[in-house]
């Protein structure tokens, strides 16, 4: 009996020894991991845009490292100043440039030169706010100061607004910058990376690692492709109009709408002037005409977004807009990318698992299940003889 109870107390003591060694453990990895999340936290957004940015590249990098004799390193050095140059000047171009336009405004506000074009008479009959406007319009065309001057309170919230909109606009090509530089050092060590990721799949998913690796990359490939052609877009629509409008720095403006387009910041900092230009210059039809064409380029990426990124992707549509709008919503700019690839890998994990079910309950499947081994092969050796 003495023996039994060595025995148990022994056993106790290995497991709490074993318990205790193991929960150490954990709770170092547990907090190693933390400390690493909070020390990358505030580099998240640019850690997403290098990875981006470097698997939107890739298909270059590998043709160029191709040509340069595997040179992966002088590659990615080429790639990364390529795409500065392509960032940096049309952004100083279009800093410099949009100066003289705004100085245009400013003085011909001084001066008067601004001249508001008289309001419609048919603008009376309009129920409720027709009078107003009317009166409001020609007070305006008449002294745009003064009228300026009675909405200058309301125009002060605008104001903050947009000087805010401007330096996000800066801070997030800076970030952007800083991401494209990073990813440089990300494709020169692709092929090492790659075989870590594709280790780290099987690691975590044997059967289905590397399926959903390649998953991510397509699907950031697809929104990467979806981002440069909607930015094209709003710049032709919204340069088309511009010029048909004669705006002033049309050709700058339409490469800022690029600009600001890829680096996800939104065309809103240039359709907002444009848009009181319009309307201090142009006659009543051509500013109107000019606001909607402005507005369609700032609001087409929230219509087109979803069409434009699933092209090409197994996931369906509704996924990857959820993926969009969800993912921006939670994680800002940085979820435009993070939001679809998760949703797109959970979507094809259900899909598998569901299928293996439906599959696995098929009527033969669930028949040859039920029958007994003897009537199992006798069937077989029927076949055989048949």
């Amino acid at each position: 009996m003495a023996d039994e109870t060595n025995i148990f107390n022994g056993a106790d003591r290995r497991f709490n020894a074993v318990f205790i060694e193991v929960s150490i453990r954990l709770f170092v990895i547990g907090f190693l991991v933390y400390w690493t999340f909070v020390i990358i936290q505030p580099f998240g957004a640019m850690i997403v845009w290098s990875v981006v940015v470097a698997v939107a590249l890739f298909p270059l990098f590998d043709k160029l490292s191709s040509w340069l004799g595997d040179r992966g390193t002088i590659a990615a050095a080429l790639i990364t100043v390529a795409a500065l140059i392509l960032v940096i000047g049309p952004v100083t171009w279009m800093g410099v440039g949009v100066i003289d336009p705004v100085k245009g405004v400013i003085a011909g506000l001084n001066n008067g030169d601004i001249a508001v074009p008289p309001p419609p008479e048919s603008i009376k009959s309009w129920p409720i706010v027709g009078a107003q406007i009317h009166a409001y319009w020609e007070l305006a065309s008449t002294n745009l100061k003064s009228a300026l001057a009675q909405i200058l309170p309301e125009l002060k919230p605008v104001g903050e607004y947009l000087l805010s909109m401007a330096r996000n606009a800066g801070l997030g090509t800076l970030k952007f910058l800083l991401s494209v530089i990073l990813s440089g050092f990300l494709l020169a060590y692709a092929s090492q990376l790659m075989i870590g990721m594709r280790a780290l799949a099987r690691r975590i998913d044997p059967a289905n690692g590397e399926k959903y690796l390649s998953l991510a990359g397509a699907t950031i490939n697809a929104v990467s492709r979806g981002v440069m052609g909607l930015s094209i877009m709003q710049a032709v629509i919204g340069g088309l109009g511009m010029y048909l409008a004669n705006v002033p720095g049309a050709n700058l403006l339409s490469v800022a709408i690029l600009v600001l387009g890829i680096i996800q910041i939104g065309p809103l900092v240039i359709v907002a002037p444009v848009v009181f230009w319009a309307w201090t210059n142009l006659s009543t039809p051509g500013a109107i005409g000019l606001t909607i064409c402005m507005l369609s380029v700032n609001y087409m990426d929230n219509v087109l977004k979803p069409f434009i990124f699933a092209h090409g992707l197994s996931t369906p549509i509704p996924i990857i807009f959820i993926g969009v709008i969800g993912g921006v919503l939670a994680h800002g700019v940085a979820g435009l990318f993070v939001g679809p690839v998760v949703l797109a890998v959970v979507w094809e994990v259900g899909s598998a698992w569901v299928a293996e079910e439906i599959a696995s309950t098929t009527p033969e499947k669930a028949a040859a299940k039920e029958a007994p081994p003897q009537l199992l092969s006798s069937s077989r050796s029927g076949a055989e003889a048949v």
